[in-house]
């Protein structure tokens, strides 16, 4: 079965920290980026962060840019999601995601796997 397993969402206090994971299982991640999309409240889905699997090379939304860290053990096949600094203008529904390399373009409509979305909450 293949399946994007995440977890590490919550509720945090603005300036806290959080770390989200995504597992792949049954999916090969070889010529992939992998990463996360996130959606408010009344918001369309947007792009956060993807790491690419050719060369580790990475992209962050300008939102989220020194703020997040993504990363990945291939062992394991999971990406992971390092959110510091987070502010109020972060709660969102986050969903992990795949989308092959030969796309290019981290969108919504590339996407070829979803994982189940976690809820990721700031507020004091």
């Amino acid at each position: 079965q293949e399946q994007l397993v995440e977890s590490g969402g919550g509720l945090v206090q603005p300036g806290g920290s959080l770390r989200l994971s995504c597992t792949a299982s049954g999916i090969p991640l070889d010529w992939r980026m992998i990463g996360w999309f996130r959606q408010a409240p009344g918001k369309e889905r947007e792009g956060v962060s993807y790491i690419r699997s050719s060369d580790d090379g990475t992209w962050y939304s300008d939102s989220v840019k020194g703020r997040f860290t993504i990363s990945r053990d291939d062992a394991k096949k999971t990406a992971y999601l390092q959110m510091d600094s987070l502010e109020s203008k972060d709660t969102a529904v986050y969903y992990c995601a795949t989308v092959h390399l030969s796309r290019g373009l981290w969108k919504t409509t590339h996407v070829e796997d979803w994982g189940e979305g976690t809820q990721v909450d700031v507020s004091s």
